[in-house]
């Protein structure tokens, strides 16, 4: 099974890059997280590999940093994602965002990636939110206390949106409440302060 390649980059595509190590050329599917951060051609590319084999086929996924591959092998774990549907998530949506996505149970951000649907959005949520924590530094109590505010902020302005507020006022409200507090603020607080201020 190959796992690491390193050789010349003779071409790239958003689909795919061609690797040439010792006269072989090896095409290697790469998510556009990787894509945009490949050298140019005819420098020495490095890649990090998941070999997928089929009755019909070899496929190589290949991604620049070791973290990216985790990230790809945990969705693979999810039920209903193959390589391919794991692959266009991650050129979707950067690792780090889609980890501070499942930290904060946000599917609605997952659900907006071109081909995933509401019900994979969730699924994977449900299966990934736990062992995301185990990825290490990225997933350290700052990014953990961001993606938990960022979701408190989302969901004051969904229910302030519901309950017949302008999304653009909303949100500007929002924003200078923001820019007003120090420290963790709890979502009754936070709609309590908003509503009175746009009461005025």
């Amino acid at each position: 099974m190959i796992a690491f390649l390193e050789g010349r980059l003779l071409a790239k595509s958003p689909e795919w890059i061609i690797v040439s190590i010792q006269g072989i050329g090896y095409q290697v599917a790469v998510p556009l997280s990787s894509f945009y951060d490949l050298p140019d051609l005819d420098q020495t590319v490095r890649l990090h590999i998941y070999t997928h084999v089929r009755e019909d086929a070899l496929q190589l996924f290949g991604f620049l940093t070791s973290k990216e591959k985790e990230i790809f092998l945990l969705l693979l774990g999810v039920s209903g994602i193959g390589p391919k549907v794991a692959l266009n998530i991650l050129s979707g949506i950067s690792s780090l965002e889609l980890q501070q996505a499942l930290l904060g149970e946000d599917s609605q951000r997952i659900q907006r990636i071109p081909g995933v649907g509401k019900k994979t959005a969730e699924r994977i949520v449900l299966e990934l939110k736990d062992k995301i924590k185990k990825l290490g530094q990225e997933t350290s109590p700052a990014v953990v206390r961001e993606a938990a505010e960022r979701n408190l902020w989302e969901d004051a302005l969904s229910a302030l949106v519901n309950l017949g507020y302008h999304k653009a006022l909303a949100e500007k409200t929002l924003g200078q409440i923001q820019n007003q507090t120090e420290g963790s603020i709890s979502l009754e607080d936070l709609l309590r302060r908003a509503l009175k201020s746009m009461a005025r």
